[in-house]
């Protein structure tokens, strides 16, 4: 798995009509070391209906994204905020890349890493017990989870938090793997438990 110290993790929102995806939610988070340091959120204007569905999913309402930012606006901001710092997602390239491309945004080149894929290649023998792959699931499976999941900005939360709890559990299998050589070479010289006495 790549290891980056410091990244973005995103997400988007989008609002399903007539097949076609209109975006309502962009957000991000800027991580450093393992910690927060930043956060980007903002609805993105649309007058088209919020459906029933996505309204009880993501609690955006009609309201919030009729006096949002326009997407250019806000994907200006996002482009800021992200810079030319490594981003990551979850899923991303299934929608929420296109939708950014579809609405002038195109973060593909700096996409490094996606989270479900790197969750999937740890499927067989890291999330043992895992009920599904679902970003919550995970989250839950790690013990990062957000209350309001399906919140573009509690998702990228969650997004980054797997990534570093998956850090942290390859870190500690090199540490083990590191114990284990050494306990190794250590049996095999004699001599070893005397090291230090002279």
């Amino acid at each position: 798995m790549k290891t980056l110290e410091k990244y973005v993790a995103f997400d988007v929102e989008f609002n399903t009509v007539d097949e076609i995806e209109h975006l309502i939610q962009v957000s991000a988070v800027s991580f450093e070391n393992g910690q927060e340091i930043a956060a980007f959120d903002s609805y993105v204007y649309s007058d088209v209906p919020v459906n029933s569905f996505v309204v009880g999913l993501t609690g955006i309402t009609q309201e919030k994204v009729l006096t949002a930012p326009k997407a250019s606006e806000a994907l200006s901001k996002l482009k800021s905020f992200v810079s030319d710092l490594p981003v990551i997602g979850y899923n991303a390239h299934k929608s929420d890349l296109p939708i950014l491309l579809e609405n002038g945004l195109d973060l593909t080149p700096l996409y490094a890493l996606d989270v479900y894929e790197t969750a999937d290649s740890m499927r067989d023998n890291k999330l043992h017990g895992i009920k599904n792959f679902q970003l919550k699931s995970l989250a839950e499976f790690f013990g990062v989870a957000e209350k309001n999941a399906h919140n573009a900005l509690a998702d990228a939360r969650m997004t980054a938090r797997i990534y570093e709890a998956m850090k942290d559990t390859q870190d500690a299998e090199k540490l083990l793997a590191k114990q284990n050589e050494k306990s190794v070479t250590d049996d095999a010289n004699p001599f070893a438990g005397l090291a230090g006495l002279f």
